[in-house]
């Protein structure tokens, strides 16, 4: 039996003056769209097409971030996201990050965020598709 491999993406976003403070130190903000681009093409992997989401008005929202900030990105810096599926629930589902700076490897930031599948525009909560184990 071939052993499942738990989706993941990576994506890359160079640091830009808007990301960052009057130090030219990332703001949390500017992490958290990074993540949120990464979040997004998770997201599509997991059967969530932005087109058919909004066709259908039934998208995953954010309930929940935890997030530690542990060494600060520059501008220009070009840093790295990777997020994951960690968990898979009857309502919600976690995805983890983690953001590095592929010049030397530092971890930046590691993330959890936890989605639930709401049918728009009412917010009425769904309850998610079971996924095979390690899927």
């Amino acid at each position: 039996m071939p052993k499942h491999i738990r989706p993941e993406e990576h994506t890359q976003d160079e640091v830009m003056f808007y990301d960052t403070d009057v130090g030219g130190v990332v703001h949390n903000l500017a992490y958290l769209r990074m993540i949120e681009k990464c979040r997004t093409r998770l997201a599509a992997q997991l059967g969530f097409d932005l087109c058919e989401m909004a066709r259908t008005q039934v998208y995953p929202v954010v309930v929940r971030t935890e997030i530690d900030y542990r060494r600060p990105g520059r501008l220009g810096d070009l840093l790295e996201t990777r997020g994951w599926l960690e968990e898979w629930g009857r309502v919600r589902f976690w995805c983890s990050f983690e953001m590095r700076r592929p010049l030397d490897g530092t971890l930046l930031v590691t993330c959890r965020q936890q989605l639930a599948l709401v049918q728009m525009p009412g917010g009425k909560p769904l309850r998610l598709e079971p996924r095979a184990e390690g899927a």
